[in-house]
């Protein structure tokens, strides 16, 4: 009787520890967490379609942490004058709130924000003639926006308001 209850047991103690290790390691971010961050806010379309693809698998991308959270365009349209810039208003955020997240915004931020207009830019080429031409003009000033005001949160000891991403 003895026997037959000690190599279950034995199983069962031996694994443990591969159990333990197993499930600290997952709840630390994985070491390539800051290139992956970097490759998906880069301002070409194919930095833009991963992005996009593991915006819809969020789950798979849950070990890493990543802030998906996103007000869109902020206080702008979403949509200005029909045209979708949502989504890249989103990967704005995205890259805004993970770059702070990680302590590197401000040696970022540029390139966020020129990435922002590329995909805006993107938008705007499905367009032809005049309202590809105001689609490009409204693309200008959303830039111009983030360009200016987009700037990391303000420490709340100093009395500021931090700044929306």
């Amino acid at each position: 009787m003895r026997r037959r209850f000690m190599a279950p047991l034995a199983a069962v103690a031996l694994s443990l520890p591969l159990t333990l290790i197993t499930a600290g390691s997952a709840s630390a971010a994985p070491a390539d967490k800051p290139q992956v961050l970097s490759s998906w806010t880069q301002t070409s379309a194919s930095s833009y379609n991963a992005w996009n693809t593991a915006r819809n698998n969020q789950g798979a991308w849950s070990a890493y942490g990543f802030d998906w959270s996103t007000d869109y365009c902020s206080s702008s349209p979403d949509n200005p004058f029909g045209f979708p810039f949502q989504k890249s208003c989103a990967r704005h955020d995205f890259g805004y709130r993970n770059h702070k997240a990680a302590g590197i915004f401000p040696a970022n931020k540029a390139r966020i924000d020129s990435a922002f207009y590329e995909d805006l830019k993107r938008v705007c080429a499905g367009y032809s003639g005049a309202t590809k031409t105001s689609c490009n003009s409204t693309a200008w000033t959303y830039y111009q926006a983030v360009n200016i005001f987009g700037v990391a949160p303000a420490k709340a000891e100093a009395g500021h308001l931090p700044q929306a991403a």
